[in-house]
C-alpha cells in the first residue's frame, strides 16, 4: 500500500529544485527535451516563486513519504483584467495512478472558485492525453494550436482555456 498523501501550498525550501527535477526528468525520457526545457522551467519557475504572492497565486503540492509526488500552480487568479495560468503540473511517477492529479487539479478549481476567477488558460502540446483529458473534465477547451520550438524541439503547442460559468461536461470514463 503507498504512503499516504499530504496536500500542501506555498514554497519549502527546495521546492524549485524538486519541481524542476520532475520536471526535466519526465519531459527527457518521455519526449526528448533536454537543457532548453529544463532550463526554461528552471527561469520561469524560479522567476514565479520570487514574486509569489499566495493571495493571487497558488502553488499547490503534494507529498508521500517527504518526497514530492506532484504540484500545479495557478498564477494570477485575482486579477481584475485577464485570465489566471495554470502552470507547472507534473507527477512524479510514483504519483500516477493514485488519484493525485485529480486532487491537485480540484484544489487549482477550488482556488479559481474562492478568488473569483472568470477566466483561466493553459499553455502544454499535443500527445499529453492523460492531461488533456483532466483539463477536459475541468472545462478546459482548446482555443488554439500551432507548431512551436520554444520547448526545445518542435512541438505542436496547444491552448486551453475556461471560463466560470461553463457547464460541466458529462464524461462517462
Amino acid at each position: 500500500m503507498p504512503a499516504p498523501v499530504v496536500y500542501g501550498h506555498g514554497w519549502v525550501p527546495g521546492l524549485i529544485g524538486e519541481i524542476v527535477r520532475l520536471h526535466a526528468i519526465y519531459y527527457a525520457q518521455h519526449w526528448q527535451l533536454g537543457e532548453v526545457f529544463e532550463a526554461k522551467v528552471a527561469a520561469e519557475f524560479g522567476a514565479f516563486v520570487e514574486t509569489y504572492n499566495a493571495s493571487v497565486s497558488r502553488l499547490f503540492t503534494a507529498h508521500s513519504n517527504d518526497r514530492l509526488v506532484g504540484s500545479l500552480t495557478i498564477v494570477g487568479a485575482a486579477k481584475p483584467e485577464g485570465a489566471a495560468r495554470l502552470r507547472w503540473f507534473i507527477l512524479a511517477e510514483e504519483g500516477c495512478g493514485r488519484g493525485i492529479g485529480k486532487h491537485l487539479m480540484q484544489l487549482a478549481m477550488d482556488f479559481l472558485s474562492e478568488t473569483g476567477c472568470r477566466a483561466c488558460y493553459l499553455t502544454t502540446f499535443a500527445g499529453l492525453d492523460s492531461a488533456r483529458a483532466l483539463y477536459e473534465r475541468h472545462n478546459f477547451r482548446l482555443t488554439h494550436e500551432a507548431m512551436d520550438a520554444s520547448w526545445g524541439r518542435p512541438l505542436l503547442e496547444q491552448r486551453f482555456e475556461w471560463r466560470a460559468g461553463r457547464c460541466a461536461m458529462n464524461h462517462s470514463r
